[in-house]
Formats: C-alpha cells, sequence, structure tokens
C-alpha cells in the first residue's frame, strides 16, 4: 500500500536545498510511498522522480512571520497547502520545517481538534540511558498548561509509542516534576497527578509517578509528560549537550600526537557515542490531537536531520497513529475535559 506524505519544501531555514535532496533520499529507501513537493514549481523542479509530484505554492510561512500573518494573509504558502493535502486526503501526513508556531495554528484550524482534546501537543523521542528512546511532550506548543492538558498530553503520548514501538502497548508514563514525592510541585502539577492516578486506575493510563528532569536521559519512564515550557527548555538542553560532546570529540582528535593515539584507540566507543548522542537522529516531532497527521522538522535540519523527519512521519502513517490515537483519546474520554479551543482559534480568523 503506498503512503503519500505531503512535504512543505519551502519552509526551515534552508528550504529547497537541503529539503529535496532528502526527499530524493528518503523515495530511494521506501519503494512504497509517494511525496507531493509543496512549494515554488521553479524551486522544486530539479526533483525529478516518478513517485514525487509538485503541488504549487505561491507563498511561503517565514521564521518570523506571526501567527495571524500565516492564518489570515499568506493563504496560500506552502506550509497552509501541505496541511490542507492531508485534510482533502490527498496524502496521509505533512511535514513541515517551517514556524512551529505558524505550523501549530494552521493544523489546528484546517484539521481541527479531536473530541475530547483542547490542545495539540508536540511530541519526540530523547535518547535514553538504556540504549532507547524517551518520548517527550509537550515541546513548546502550549506554554501555560492546565492538569487537564497535561493528562490529555499523557493519553496522547500513550498511543503515540503504542503505535510506532512493537511490544509497547502499556507504555510508562512519567509526569515532570521537581522530585518524585506526591508533595512536591505546584498546584497544577499535583492535580495533575491526581487525575493521571485516576487515570490509571481506569485501566487508561500505565502511570508510573513523579519523575525528575534526569529521568529523562536515565529513561524511568518511556513517556514524560510536561508543559510546554518546560519541554522547550529540556529539548534545547539535549541538543546543547550532544553539540558539546561532539565538540570536545573533535577538540581531542585536534590536541597532541598522544591524545590523537588515545583518540585512535578509543574511536569506535567515541564514534558510537557520538552517533547516539546526534540529536539530529531524533528530529521529527508529532503534533498530536489532530484530525490529521502533522510532522513538524527542526528548522536548522539539514539533509540527513530532515530525511530523519520524513522517516519518522512515514513509520506514524504506516502504523495507524491517528486511528491509534483517536482510540486511546475515545477511550478515555470520561477523564478528559476539552475547553473548546478550535472554536476560539477559529473564531481568531473571521
Amino acid at each position: 500500500m503506498t503512503t503519500t506524505l505531503a512535504v512543505d519544501c519551502m519552509g526551515g531555514d534552508h528550504g529547497p536545498r537541503v529539503t529535496l535532496a532528502a526527499c530524493r533520499n528518503f523515495l530511494e529507501a521506501h519503494p512504497e510511498s509517494q511525496l507531493l513537493l509543496v512549494g515554488a514549481p521553479d524551486a522544486l523542479a530539479p526533483l525529478k522522480h516518478p513517485r514525487a509530484r509538485i503541488v504549487a505554492a505561491s507563498e511561503v510561512v517565514t521564521m518570523d512571520d506571526h501567527v495571524e500573518v500565516a492564518l489570515r494573509k499568506k493563504k496560500d504558502s506552502s506550509m497552509r497547502v501541505a496541511i490542507q493535502q492531508v485534510k482533502d486526503g490527498q496524502a496521509q501526513v505533512a511535514i513541515s520545517a517551517g514556524n512551529t508556531g505558524a505550523l501549530m495554528a494552521l493544523a489546528r484550524y484546517l484539521l481541527k481538534t479531536v473530541e475530547g482534546i483542547d490542545r495539540p501537543a508536540i511530541a519526540t523521542h530523547l535518547p535514553n540511558a538504556r540504549g532507547g528512546d524517551t518520548t517527550v511532550l509537550d515541546l513548546g506548543a502550549n506554554v501555560d498548561c492546565n492538569e487537564q492538558h497535561l493528562l490529555q498530553f499523557a493519553v496522547m503520548g500513550s498511543a503515540l509509542v503504542s503505535a510506532l514501538h512493537e511490544g509497547h502497548e502499556s507504555p510508562s508514563v512519567g509526569l515532570l516534576n521537581i522530585g518524585e514525592e506526591v508533595i512536591k510541585g505546584n498546584e497544577v502539577i499535583k492535580r495533575a497527578g491526581e487525575l493521571l492516578r485516576a487515570a490509571a486506575a481506569a485501566g487508561d493510563l500505565n502511570f508510573y509517578g513523579n519523575v525528575e528532569g534526569n529521568d529523562i536521559f536515565k529513561g524511568t519512564t518511556e513517556i514524560v509528560v510536561c508543559d510546554g515550557f518546560v519541554g522547550n527548555v529540556a529539548l534545547k538542553t539535549s541538543e546543547g549537550v550532544a553539540s558539546l560532546i561532539s565538540g570536545f570529540l573533535k577538540e581531542e582528535f585536534a590536541r597532541n600526537a598522544l591524545t590523537k593515539l588515545a583518540a585512535i584507540a578509543a574511536y569506535p566507543v567515541l564514534s558510537a557515542l557520538k552517533k547516539r548522542v546526534d540529536y539530529r537522529r531524533y528530529n521529527g516531532a508529532a503534533l498530536l490531537g489532530l484530525r490529521g497527521l502533522v510532522f513538524k522538522s527542526h528548522g536548522s535540519a539539514d539533509e540527513f536531520a530532515f530525511e530523519q523527519a520524513l522517516n519518522r512521519a512515514y513509520d506514524a502513517a504506516r502504523h495507524n497513529l491517528l486511528d491509534r490515537v483517536q482510540s486511546r483519546i475515545a477511550h478515555a474520554r470520561p477523564l478528559l475535559a476539552g475547553a473548546g479551543g478550535d472554536a476560539q482559534l477559529e473564531a481568531a480568523t473571521n
């Protein structure tokens, strides 16, 4: 069965220079895939492939554009047209490296949220010491969250992990806090803990309890839930650490002859470490809670990183992530309390 991806080829820091090369590599690696290349036809013409079709879009949402510009003024942007392909059933998933706020707003406006979900969340995977990865959400879509939002994120994160990881039908969920004790945290976190324990008692979640920041990289739980402010800081911190390690390894190789000899002897281990913490390998975050699949690539992604985002989007579509998320949400709906976020967004665009 062919899986079709709609790619915003104009978004991000590098545009077609990176996205087209990544798309070419992706097509060669996935013979059952098809790509809709969205953007300016002249810019996309260099990629000629029997399973790639150009979908014209005359505008581009820049990284500096406000959400209102993306929603009201640039109605033929490559980002919007890519998401429209999902809404119209022409593609199973849309991918963009563009402006995160604009992508989230356009996705909510065009696709709407699933019943029971107020705010979509951005979820991605970070490497952990167990040799696997930890799914963290939200990573920046929602700076201010209440306890209901955190419960919704936990339900959606559970669906994501169970869909993409075979044998993980009941992944463990941790609530990010300043301590493991139930009495720790602000009032929102305490109330969120109560809701998560209730959801676990009802069989909707496998709730582990409170976890701390270092537990993300220990792999204490398969999923860590937090608000978007904290999640984005954690994500950027992990990228900074990865860059620090990479820079350190380069520096050690460039020192004196003795250091070089030691580095050469340890090269297999150092190389494996560098690969393990390379955040480009984990590029591609799912926007969960929508009535369609949308994935976000890092804006500065290079060819390798953007291809990883395409791979993640492809896997999500192939493993019926959308249906699994909706099924989980439907089962947990008695515990969920949406706040009409879609209606507010739609009113703001009129």
